[in-house]
């Protein structure tokens, strides 16, 4: 195996100057730099990574905590994180937390136990434990959901847009009862999502009225048990906007099982594309997001974090589509 020593003579330089590339410093002459280069491929030399990261103190590896890995969702989002990362040397640890805010704390003691270079969260809600990143100087950046009480990079959806498109897109196909299946109250993309649907309603001229609101777990099972709530209720509604994708796969099973016929009787837009939302019959109607652009964003801002760590943080804000197919299209 080749040492940095190797790596000096082959590139007739001195083993301080190895070193000195290898840490990144840009002191080093840029001919030099590419001998430096040339010799570590010539010899496939491979840094002592613990040794490195005990010098800078950090790791090259990014922390990506997603709340649900099985959420089609993050996968696309991932990709966009990791093509970045890759591309600036760094690579990715993928971990759930599974919106448990207990099992995030942990693996954020981890991101901080291991000395991540930086961390993308998409958080179960809670701050406490994002704080200990901003106070551990550990670059970090939101994804997709908001957090109240710290102020740090953030890429986000517009969320008001995108409920607010799907329930007048409801409207306008001549539903008159239009109930919402949102996430956890403490989640700032069911709250947003949430608000967007009662202001398309208002716009409307109709009430947004409490009896058509259910709030789930944003999983497949939580959406199914909405549905049955609402399907059973004094006076069911007409469609339904589910706030994620998860969800809405639920409510439509629940739909099938009690025979509703959709849309003829009743008409169904979710949040979040997918991947085979145009493949079943009737196929579902969505708000698409960005997915890959989402963790592209979230990965720049991170470098940019890394490389100026004083600089004021920032807020991305992307926008969403209307995909409109046959659940949400009733029949004239």
């Amino acid at each position: 195996m080749a040492t940095i020593y190797d790596v000096a003579r082959q590139a007739q330089v001195s083993p301080a100057t190895v070193s000195r590339v290898l840490n990144g410093r840009t002191t080093v002459d840029p001919a030099m730099a590419a001998r430096v280069h040339q010799a570590m491929r010539d010899l496939d030399y491979r840094p002592n990574a613990v040794a490195r990261n005990l010098r800078l103190s950090q790791t090259s590896l990014w922390a990506v905590i997603i709340s649900d890995i099985g959420n089609p969702f993050f996968t696309s989002m991932v990709r966009g994180v990791e093509d970045v990362a890759q591309g600036t040397g760094y690579s990715v640890v993928l971990c759930n937390s599974d919106e448990d805010p207990e099992k995030e704390s942990r693996y954020i003691a981890a991101a901080l136990a291991e000395r991540m270079a930086g961390v993308i969260i998409s958080t179960s809600g809670r701050s406490t434990a994002i704080n200990r990143l901003v106070e551990a100087r550990i670059p970090v950046v939101a994804i997709d959901r908001q957090l109240r009480g710290v102020t740090i990079d953030t890429v986000l959806v517009d969320n008001l847009q995108g409920a607010e498109m799907a329930t007048t897109h409801l409207l306008d196909n001549g539903y008159q009862r239009v109930a919402c299946i949102t996430g956890p109250r403490r989640i700032s993309t069911a709250s947003q999502r949430l608000r967007g649907y009662q202001r398309a309603l208002r716009a409307a001229g109709h009430e947004a009225s409490d009896s058509l609101v259910r709030y789930a777990d944003f999983r497949e099972e939580g959406g199914y048990r909405a549905m049955a709530s609402l399907l059973d209720s004094d006076n069911p509604p007409d469609s339904v906007f589910a706030t994620n994708n998860l969800m809405t796969v639920g409510a439509v099973e629940c739909l099938v099982d009690r025979g509703v016929k959709v849309p003829a009787a009743f008409g169904v837009i979710g949040f979040d594309d997918i991947p085979w939302a145009h493949l079943v019959r009737p196929s579902l109607s969505t708000v698409s997001q960005p997915t890959y652009d989402l963790g592209r964003a979230a990965a720049v801002l991170l470098t940019e974090r890394i490389a100026n760590p004083t600089r004021p943080p920032s807020t991305v804000t992307l926008s969403t589509g209307l995909q409109v197919r046959e659940s949400s299209t009733r029949p004239r």
